[in-house]
């Protein structure tokens, strides 16, 4: 089985956004990791080619740094990675990078697809159904078990207050959700290989794209941060007069009432 892993290399969970005095959002000094969801797909490209064989390939995009990201993915068990570093990738939306992807991935044989339901940077989760869009493949989000037989799968996935069985024909791209399964860390071992391990170094170019294929369709002018909270406010009095203190100030502060 050939498996593919798109992964996106997004910031920590816990580190703290800035903006830069264009109001983009500024990366100095920030670390960066694999997105979480993404890990899923990773592990779960990993089972399957440890139950059914085959070879799993992962490919990202950015810039340099990115290859941090797939070092770390071929530390835990994937094959060999494929980045496209081209400064135009910030330049296009999710619709630009779904073609690039999918270029990326013309020459490398697949059977599924897999990638994380959400990245949790912008949220976006347009990236996955977009791509099986332009290959022209069906997709099912948000994976809670993906179980496999020959070319066809019976995914269980999450829905609104519950879950929904679909059955499914490869090719098909799948996005994980949490609870799929419990990604592993590199070992030693594995980090060792991962240095070894192939790398493809891809440019727009290379993938016959320019900056004129990958207009957007959506155009983000700038970001801004929520506004800080404001402190506790401790109202005196008994209970009668505290609850129309209260009543007040949502009616004339908060203006909720």
């Amino acid at each position: 089985m050939n498996i593919v892993v798109f992964i996106k290399q997004t910031f920590d969970t816990e580190a703290k956004i800035v903006l830069d005095g264009n109001g983009k959002i500024d990366a100095n000094g920030v670390n960066l990791i694999i997105n979480p969801y993404d890990e899923f797909a990773i592990e779960e490209g990993i089972r399957l080619k440890e139950k059914f064989g085959g070879e799993v390939t992962v490919v990202s995009m950015g810039g340099p740094r990115a290859q941090e990201a797939i070092r770390t993915a071929l530390a835990m068990g994937i094959d060999k990675g494929i980045l496209v570093n081209d400064p135009e990738v910030d330049n296009t939306d999710e619709y630009g990078r779904a073609q690039i992807l999918a270029k990326a991935i013309a020459q490398v044989p697949y059977d599924v697809i897999l990638v994380g339901r959400i990245a949790i940077d912008d949220g976006a989760s347009q990236i996955a159904v977009r791509l099986a869009e332009a290959l022209s493949i069906p997709s099912v989000s948000s994976v809670l078990k993906l179980e496999v037989a020959g070319t066809q799968a019976t995914a269980t996935r999450e829905i609104d207050g519950g879950t929904e069985t679909i059955e499914v024909s490869f090719p098909a791209v799948i996005t994980a959700q949490k609870g799929l399964n419990e990604p592993r860390y590199p070992s030693v071992a594995g980090i060792m290989k991962a240095k070894k391990k192939p790398l493809q170094t891809l440019t727009l170019a290379d993938l016959g794209l320019s900056a004129g294929d990958l207009s957007p369709k959506m155009i983000i002018n700038e970001y801004s941060l929520p506004t800080p909270r404001q402190g506790g406010r401790k109202l005196a009095g008994d209970a009668a007069q505290a609850a129309n203190e209260l009543a007040k100030l949502l009616r004339e502060e908060a203006k909720v009432l």
